[in-house]
């Protein structure tokens, strides 16, 4: 998509469709502001250019942490923590507040771990989730709620993923756990909420039949999560991602197995489309 630079006054802008909201939340506040000098004719077009060439990410040796990721996609890039040191993380989260970012989600992050990072400012760990965040939730501002749902007791870390991560992003989040095929009434006693919600996440694990319940009920998106959770016949989620892959309900999705985040993450996106529902 071509960018041209019109001389009077001094403004970018798209010769399309716009990518981003120049003028709202989605543009970091460092871009803006040199945008606004090129407006205001305090800081050169190529002064403006060299600026913005500098911060597609940072080389720290073991990551290059991505910088304009925000400006891409929304959202800032988010930390997997497994795998990497605690000095490791602790590098990448100094290099992201350095350059402006307030609001840091770590996933994946043991107990352990955390407690060598504690000392960071503002750092809080979610248990069940096994995640750290830097900085407190934004309030939602997404079109309607995510509701996240468990088949069972056991699937609920993995939906601690799924909410922590929609939380972060600036959702309204509603959880029904325990609600699975083995006890239907469970579930039809919050057909409300069902009924109601813009995306669903359903998290189950043994047959994954949860999923195609829910989307058989509801007329939003769902987005099926399949569990590491069951006896030697489920292969580790292997059984519940086929059963869910097959639903025969036409809204179903479906991610990886024990993925809460990347459904959290979808669901997101969805809850913050432009064009709301009727």
């Amino acid at each position: 998509m071509p960018i041209r630079a019109d001389k009077e006054p001094a403004v970018l802008t798209l010769s399309g469709p716009p990518l981003f909201d120049v003028s709202g939340e989605r543009m970091s506040t460092d871009y803006r502001e040199i945008l606004n000098g090129v407006r205001d004719k305090t800081i050169s077009v190529e002064e403006a250019l060299l600026r913005l060439k500098e911060v597609p990410f940072e080389d720290i040796d073991y990551a290059k942490v991505d910088i304009h990721r925000k400006l891409r996609q929304g959202s800032a890039e988010i930390i997997y923590g497994e795998g990497k040191t605690t000095e490791q993380i602790r590098g990448i989260v100094e290099v992201m507040q350095k350059n402006g970012q307030d609001l840091i989600l770590i996933t994946r992050l043991s107990r352990d771990s955390f407690d060598e990072l504690k000392d960071i400012c503002g750092i809080k760990y979610h248990e069940q989730a096994r995640m750290a965040t830097v900085g407190e939730f934004p309030e939602p501002d997404g079109i309607g709620r995510i509701v996240v749902t468990t088949a069972g007791t056991s699937d609920v870390p993995v939906a601690e993923e799924a909410v922590v991560t929609a939380r972060f992003l600036g959702n309204e989040v509603t959880t029904l756990y325990d609600v699975g095929v083995s006890g239907l009434h469970r579930l039809l006693a919050h057909l409300d909420d069902i009924m109601s919600a813009s995306v669903i996440i359903v998290v189950a694990g043994m047959e994954g039949a949860l999923a195609s319940v829910i989307g058989g009920l509801a007329d939003c998106p769902v987005i099926a999560v399949p569990t590491s959770v069951g006896y030697g016949a489920a292969f580790e989620g292997m059984t519940a991602l086929l059963c869910m892959l097959n639903s025969c309900a036409s809204a179903v999705s479906v991610v990886n197995i024990d993925n809460g985040f990347g459904a959290g993450y979808v669901a997101n996106l969805i809850n913050h489309r432009k064009t709301e529902r009727e």
